[in-house]
């Protein structure tokens, strides 16, 4: 069960979509009753169209060359997994069904359903929008990002917990960064039999990096000026034995 700091500034649905499809390296595909994973074989056009490239050799292929326009069904897998070890680290699933053509070798996927599964629920996105829409422009750096920030900046991620709010804080033995949007930063709460996510919203959407590291400079200003939560200092205490 999440926590009850709200949620601000959160991506939409497409756009979040098409953040899964731009940071994910490998994809599953279920077509013919079978089910293959192919990993770094795939690339995505501007509209979000998933070109697979596979072996001249593939059952797919060979299925897709011999179909009628628009067979066989099938549908494409990509899951969006967390860079930073945390407990349920499938922060998303996304799910694209519809039909391969053979295009220069290679197989053009045509989506005719798009489903994004989080935590909060599936949702079927609009095929115009996800069309329309642009990766999050931090979604190919996220998984450096937030690896250095756990690894190499411990002390940020504890400071930063001065602006959680104190419940969401309880029984907390762990925080780790989850995930980062141009939007915000969202940290993942890990008690002992439990978790929970908190976000913290920027003051203005991040473009790149270089204005990323603006707003975690400023959310860290904000910090340092807030009272350091009172289940992280008993965290501390009773670590020091």
């Amino acid at each position: 069960m999440g926590d009850s700091q709200s949620w601000a500034a959160v991506p939409a649905a497409a756009e979040r979509a098409r953040s899964v499809l731009a940071a994910s390296w490998s994809c599953a595909v279920t077509a013919d009753g079978g089910r293959e994973e192919f990993v770094g074989a795939h690339t995505v056009d501007e509209d979000g169209r998933v070109i697979l490239h596979v072996p001249e050799d593939s059952a797919l292929l060979t299925a897709a060359i011999c179909a009628p326009r628009g067979e066989p069904s099938a549908v494409l897998e990509f899951a969006d997994v967390a860079p930073v070890p945390v407990r349920g680290r499938i922060r998303a699933r996304l799910w694209l069904a519809g039909w391969f053509t053979p295009e220069d070798g290679h197989l053009a996927f045509h989506a005719t359903r798009v489903v994004l599964k989080e935590p909060t629920g599936a949702v079927v996105v609009d095929l115009e929008e996800f069309a329309d829409a642009e990766p999050d422009p931090l979604a190919t750096a996220e998984a450096h990002l937030l690896t250095h920030l756990a690894d190499a900046h411990p002390d940020a991620v504890e400071r930063l917990t001065r602006l959680v709010q104190r419940d969401c804080l309880h029984g907390a033995v762990r925080v780790q960064p989850l995930a980062v949007d141009r939007h915000g930063l969202t940290l993942r709460i890990e008690r002992a039999r439990a978790h929970g996510d908190v976000r913290l919203p920027f003051h203005a959407p991040a473009d790149d990096v270089g204005q990323l590291t603006e707003r975690m400079h400023v959310l860290l200003t904000q910090a340092a000026a807030a009272a350091c939560p009172r289940a992280l200092q008993r965290q501390r205490t009773d670590g020091d034995g």
